[in-house]
């Protein structure tokens, strides 16, 4: 497998959160993530169980669902090789994402350059690929960076490649109607939201479900979140309506910089994946790019170096595994390890009408920093606005708040809603989420929830 190069230089990240992989959802996708039993990480865990590193990158990268690349061109073997992934992840009742990396002239001649001879096998290849799919939900992210990465395209070739997305996904969605199929919506750091939406539309978007965003870069979840926003509401403005966002995850909670991540031990894991994203516009946080797979600069691209994988996954808060018949309205159950942060609820069942009720959950720690969700929900009838408040009793502090308007006052919070996720029907729930800092303890707030 070859995932991609993405050039450019990128944002300061924000820190790795966890979010749950269960069938709640606030997009247009649910259910629960399928984890590829054939990676290049598990085979190197099975391989390497004596490791050092291998407890880490099991716990915390093996484990998780990640994409199953099809980046090796070959016709005769399209069908079967999608059937045989299709297969196992329906056999246990969950959800395939499938990264489709086979363009012509993909990463324009680059470090992950490949893919079809020419268009017309690039779109024989995509009619058998199809034809594998099955028939029911599976999440296609079609051709990381042709829409974004366009500099070695000329005006008669780029039309080219227009017309081939546009038909591949028309092809994918004919021969599954449940399949969910993404275009490539680049990242925030690179082409502005206005021109990367008129990009998409020129390739079909309108025949798709939506796009994706931050593929193989570093960019934090925050941002690309503003930017997919923007991309969206450009769309709308030009009458696509009804897309959405998925946003890879894999890489995005440590430092930026550069866009290699070969040589950089400031990079860490993001969020973990999940289809419960709490947002109506994010159908996905995903692990698209394979974390410990190099990226072409160090390593040959899509080769899986566990000290990549062991410096993504070193010092990350592991995955918390919520129970399997939970009781209503309970958080997920902490870990008996000292480096999971503790989560816990504030909300109550019975909320009068009108009103609502909040939860804080703990996401990750690390060092001096931690994230954390705050998911709003409303009563027995519908909310116009909320507003949530705290004071925080050991000196935390907030550095970074998305989904949400904060008005601190020294150590106490007040985040009201942002213009898209005040209104809320009768039990509807929507969340915010933040980044700060702690030091000695990083108990849970109590909150209290009011819609003015």
């Amino acid at each position: 497998m070859a995932p991609v190069l993405v050039a450019g230089v990128v944002a300061v990240a924000a820190a790795g959160v966890w979010l749950g992989s269960g069938s709640a959802s606030a997009g247009s996708l649910s259910g629960t993530l399928y984890r590829d039993p054939d990676s290049n990480v598990v085979r190197w865990v099975a391989a390497n169980g004596g490791d050092s590193r291998a407890a880490v990158i099991r716990t915390n990268i093996a484990s998780q669902p990640q994409a199953r690349w099809f980046a090796n061109f070959n016709i005769s073997t399209a069908q079967q090789e999608a059937a045989a992934f299709v297969g196992a992840a329906n056999a246990a009742n969950q959800v395939p994402v499938i990264s489709v990396y086979e363009i012509t002239n993909r990463d324009c001649g680059g470090a992950s350059a490949g893919g079809a001879p020419d268009l017309n096998q690039y779109q024989t290849w995509v009619g058998n690929f199809s034809r594998g799919l099955g028939n029911r939900l599976v999440v296609i992210i079609l051709e990381t960076d042709s829409i974004a990465l366009q500099t070695c395209l000329n005006q008669q070739t780029l039309a080219a490649r227009n017309a081939a997305l546009s038909q591949a996904t028309q092809t994918i969605k004919s021969a599954n109607p449940n399949a969910k199929v993404y275009l490539d919506g680049g990242h925030s750091t690179w082409n502005s939201a206005s021109e990367q939406a008129n990009r998409l539309r020129a390739a079909g978007i309108q025949f798709a479900d939506g796009f994706y965003t931050n593929v193989s870069n570093f960019n934090s979840t925050s941002s690309e979140v503003n930017y997919g926003r923007q991309i969206i509401s450009a769309l709308n403005g030009a009458g696509v309506s009804g897309k959405r966002q998925i946003i890879d995850t894999s890489r995005n909670g440590g430092a930026a910089g550069d866009w290699c991540g070969d040589d950089n031990t400031d990079r860490r894991l993001g969020r973990y994946p999940t289809l419960d994203t709490g947002d109506a516009n994010i159908d996905g946080y995903l692990w698209v790019k394979l974390p410990g797979e190099a990226d072409g600069c160090a390593f040959q691209a899509g080769s899986f170096q566990p000290q990549l994988a062991f410096s993504l996954a070193n010092g990350v808060a592991p995955p918390v595994t919520p129970p399997s018949s939970p009781p209503p309205n309970s958080p997920p159950p902490s870990s008996s390890s000292p480096s999971t942060p503790p989560s816990s609820s504030s909300s109550s069942p019975n909320t009068p009408p009108g009103a609502c009720s909040a939860t804080y959950r703990i996401d990750s720690q690390w060092n001096n920093g931690f994230g954390a969700t705050v998911t709003v929900r409303a009563g027995t009838s519908a909310i116009g606005s909320w507003i949530v408040r705290w004071t925080f009793a050991n000196g935390q502090t907030i550095s970074q708040l998305w989904n949400g308007v904060d008005t601190p006052s020294g150590a106490a919070h007040a985040v009201r809603n942002a213009p898209h996720n005040g209104t809320l029907g009768a039990g509807a729930s929507t969340s915010f989420g933040f980044n700060g800092t702690w030091s000695g303890t990083n108990s849970t707030p109590t909150l209290t929830c009011t819609s003015p």
